[in-house]
């Protein structure tokens, strides 16, 4: 019977520390066509900022990637893991495949993700609505036979589905699951999850990344506990994966490193920095655009990169997904209230070195 598939030391010491990962978007030009200049340029930009990782093929790359007549998804992870060959690093970089759709679909992406190279697999649930939590398990297990598994609670509102305690205890327990995104948006669901691992015997093996948006602050910031068969548990989470982090990603890489530097030090939370996490979760509202269903959240991201010139426009796959009315302004908004949030000026001077000779 396969074992599960095991991460190398340094990556798995990166993951357990806690980094920046990125959430990549997807490229397009007029036509809608992969930019595949840009697509490298966007690697390059989170490489450069600092980040420790990032996830590719997820939701911030469109899911259209995978339809039949447009075919992208191959293309993107390889684009992606070729930039992070070339970039020669000399440190560990987390390589993430986003990884959905029945067994078989989930097993062929994850195949194609270890062959790329890819260190870990971002397992979505959405689009099994009808599968039971023990058939998402059975089909969790066999991934992890392929690729080391990420975990991923998805918000319903984006295509997730309310999964309890008992499924993340579960889960928790599954050796080839390293770490688990947790993007419910709701602070009751995140500490399910949380509490589930802490009560889990991997407890100390399963790292958690933060994937509210949200909240991005002040979950990096929390030490949970509970109390586990007599004793206390206590947990944090150490990292992030977010769509929000696709953008201003140098100004997110200077953000994790204060906060490891509190952890380390075990010093007093500063309360500017709780108020800051406040102002994150303003720029997010914009960008996001929570008010209509998040139905802005892709082309809100793509209008940021836009303006920093490393996408030539807001293009989706879709045609039909654009800015929800009002949510330009929103975004004007946020961009003159918290300037010291945007990496512009670290953009500014490494888009031409990135672009190449586009």
């Amino acid at each position: 019977m396969k074992e599960a598939k095991q991460l190398s030391q340094a990556a798995e010491e990166l993951l357990q520390r806690g980094t920046v990962i990125p959430a990549h978007p997807l490229a397009l030009n007029a036509s809608r066509e992969l930019d595949e200049a840009r697509q490298r340029a966007l690697t390059r930009y989170y490489i450069a900022s600092g980040a420790g990782g990032m996830a590719v093929g997820v939701h911030s790359t469109q899911f259209e990637i995978r339809d039949p007549g447009i075919g992208l998804y191959e293309p993107v992870l390889r684009l992606a893991a070729e930039e992070v060959d070339a970039a020669g690093l000399e440190r560990p970089f987390l390589k993430i495949a986003g990884i959905c759709g029945p067994t078989e679909q989930a097993l062929a992406e994850a195949e194609l993700a270890a062959k790329l190279g890819y260190n870990l697999g971002l397992v979505s649930m959405g689009g099994l609505k009808e599968w039971n939590e023990d058939e998402l398990l059975e089909r969790m297990e066999a991934i992890t036979k392929v690729i080391p598994v990420f975990g991923f609670y998805l918000q319903p509102a984006v295509g997730g589905r309310r999964l309890g305690y008992s499924f993340w205890r579960r889960l928790a327990e599954l050796p080839g699951v390293k770490a688990i995104k947790m993007a419910p948006f709701n602070r009751y669901e995140t500490i399910d999850v949380v509490r589930a691992v802490c009560e889990s015997s991997r407890r100390d093996e399963v790292a958690l990344y933060t994937g509210n948006d949200d909240n991005i602050v002040s979950d990096l910031l929390t030490t949970y506990r509970f109390p586990v068969h007599g004793e206390i548990v206590e947990k944090r989470i150490v990292g992030g994966l977010l769509g929000h982090w696709a953008v201003w990603t140098a100004k997110a890489v200077a953000l994790m490193e204060e906060i490891h530097a509190i952890r380390d030090l075990k010093g007093p939370i500063p309360v500017e920095l709780l108020t800051r996490g406040q102002e994150i979760t303003d720029v997010n509202g914009a960008l996001f655009d929570p008010s209509h269903g998040f139905s802005g959240s892709i082309p809100g991201i793509h209008e940021v990169l836009r303006r920093q010139g490393l996408l030539e426009g807001r293009w989706c796959l879709n045609p039909d997904e654009e800015l929800s009315p009002g949510q330009l302004e929103e975004i004007d908004r946020v961009y003159t209230a918290y300037p010291h949030l945007n990496d512009d000026e670290f953009v500014r001077r490494h888009l031409k070195e990135w672009l190449g000779d586009h």
